[in-house]
């Protein structure tokens, strides 16, 4: 059977209506150009599946290329972390490039355009020159150094250049149109001062590049065909073509700018600037927090590159903005966890669980399978004994008989181990359970193949022997925010909006097999949620992230 063909979404037909026009293949060339002023979140995750993607998909190189123009925000912190989130997703650079790599000639053509009456030296303070600007409906106010002498712009752009003048005193724009309705294209800032060290460059800058002049040119350099932002860009697109112009050479290919809708999530901010401040007010404890949106955080919460990547696929290539539900996201993790997580018997509120039947001082080791999704998974053993733990929620003294698990009077299977049935319980001063006390039938063992291991019984449960037990520390995480667009309205502060409860620590029990667990490695907690191995865990202390639950009611169309 033929697989069925899917459409191609709008930069893919641009690609292929290029190539009819005469595009060779081989001159297709793609790039990924985060700056490095933070860690990528998840509406990163969108442009590099999208750019490494069409990649793939067209057997084209993709540059990861840093625009690091700007030494006020930028770290190597930030250039590391981005470099090991776009490798854990799974993709591969051609070229590692920085806008930095191209001072010299940005400075150089800069120079051209001021010599070609296209950019000058402007000493008037930025607040001033904004104000100039004015509004789309009303024309711009000239600068009055709009039209001074080339050799004197020259000359102050120099001295700009070698630190003869302080942050703010003036700054070099280019000469384009005061009164285009487009305010990109109102002679914009090319270069500032900033007297920063470079996190690459270290002092040898005294002015850096404004990022549309540097970016568009970087492409060029770069000779990238396509080049793939968000939709905030597109009204800067005038501004990158224009700038284009100015230094292209007709033998070379001229990238072509198209606009994709970023990815909004639901409960999830994309604003580096308020994910800093989360960090920076320590409402989470550092950029890879698990409850932080980015892809760090959500490394270090369980999430897996396949469950992500399949989240983009699913979203798709859009050129309007909406909101996904974040349901969905955690959808494509539960579906991909399902397959590949190992299932693992752990209790999170314990409750103490005696068979008072089963010999003292006897253990057994239970063979129980790894994860029935995957036909090699193998099985593994795990202790058995005459004290347990099971979940406090497992049991009750009187239930109805929609109550599938263990009452007073009832049976219930153990998973992989015997029937039980519940006798008696023991209760401390202020009535809690304390010791639930039970009888098993020692011919119903799992597997056995005796009529009585055959008996159905309507529930089982998951416990672990209290003598073989790990202690574990279980962090529970909820949504970081309490309403699905915490930064939506503009007079109220998002943080207003935490989720007060967003992370809760309880101490369970584990069986032992989890002391060799690797950080990150999935697993299942049986009946509880998928969880992974946090690395704040060391050899005398087990730390697990819930990543998400076991199900959810969403349903993706």
């Amino acid at each position: 059977m033929e697989e069925e063909k899917k459409p191609l979404n709008f930069i893919e037909q641009i690609i292929e209506d290029d190539l009819a026009n005469g595009l060779k293949k081989d001159q297709i060339r793609f790039r990924f150009p985060p700056e490095p002023n933070g860690y990528l979140h998840v509406g990163h995750t969108k442009a590099i599946c999208i750019n490494f993607g069409l990649g793939e998909k067209y057997n084209a190189p993709v540059n990861l290329r840093f625009d690091d123009t700007n030494p006020e925000k930028e770290e190597q912190e930030f250039v590391d972390s981005i470099k090991k989130d776009v490798e854990w997703l799974g993709f591969r650079w051609d070229k590692e490039l920085y806008a930095s790599d191209y001072f010299q000639q940005l400075y150089e053509w800069a120079v051209r355009l001021i010599k070609e009456g296209k950019a000058y030296v402007d000493e008037q303070p930025s607040e001033v020159i904004t104000e100039q600007r004015k509004n789309p409906t009303e024309p711009g106010v000239e600068s009055p150094h709009r039209n001074r002498p080339v050799e004197e712009s020259l000359d102050l752009f120099e001295r700009m250049k070698n630190g003869e003048f302080e942050e703010g005193a003036m700054s070099l724009r280019a000469k384009i149109d005061m009164v285009s309705p487009n305010m990109n294209m109102r002679d914009p800032v090319m270069y500032r001062i900033l007297k920063r060290p470079h996190h690459r460059t270290g002092t040898a800058w005294k002015i850096y590049p404004m990022y549309d002049w540097a970016h568009g040119e970087s492409d060029y350099l770069e000779q990238v065909s396509h080049s793939l932002c968000s939709l905030e860009f597109e009204n800067h697109r005038p501004l990158y073509n224009w700038y284009l112009e100015q230094v292209y050479d007709e033998s070379k290919i001229a990238p072509k700018q198209r606009e994709f809708a970023r990815m909004n999530v639901s409960y999830m901010i994309t604003s580096k600037r308020k994910l800093q401040r989360l960090v920076a007010e320590n409402v989470v404890t550092g950029w890879d927090d698990p409850r932080m949106p980015t892809i760090s955080g959500m490394r270090r919460k369980g999430f897996t590159p396949v469950s992500i990547r399949n989240f983009i696929e699913k979203v798709g290539v859009a050129k309007r903005e909406n909101l996904i539900e974040l349901q969905l996201l955690e959808f494509c993790v539960r579906e991909d966890l399902n397959k590949v997580a190992k299932r693992v018997m752990t209790v999170v509120d314990p409750v103490r669980l005696v068979i008072e039947n089963y010999p003292e001082g006897k253990e057994e080791w239970l063979e129980t399978e790894n994860n029935p999704e995957q036909e090699d998974a193998g099985t593994r053993e795990v202790p058995f004994s005459r004290e347990l733990y099971i979940e406090r929620e497992d049991f009750k003294e009187e239930a109805n008989n929609k109550f599938f698990r263990l009452k007073l009077g009832g049976e219930v299977r153990l998973k992989s181990a015997y029937i039980i049935k519940a006798e008696r319980v023991e209760k401390d001063e202020n009535g809690e359970i304390t010791t639930i006390y039970a009888t098993y039938d020692e011919k119903s063992k799992s597997g056995s193949g005796t009529e009585e291991s055959l008996r159905k019984v309507k529930g089982t449960l998951h416990w672990v022997s209290a003598q073989h037990a790990l202690p574990v520390e279980v962090r529970v995480y909820d949504k970081l925010f309490t309403v699905e667009q915490p930064d939506a309205e503009k007079d109220v502060d998002f943080l207003n909006y935490i989720n007060p409860e967003s992370v809760t620590v309880v101490q369970g029990f584990a069986e032992p097999g989890l002391k060799d667990v690797a950080v990150g490695e999935p697993l299942q907690f049986q009946r509880i949620g998928y969880f992974t191995k946090d690395q704040d865990s060391s050899d005398t202390r087990l730390v697990f992230n819930r990543t998400v639950t076991l199900k959810d009611s969403y349903k993706p169309e």
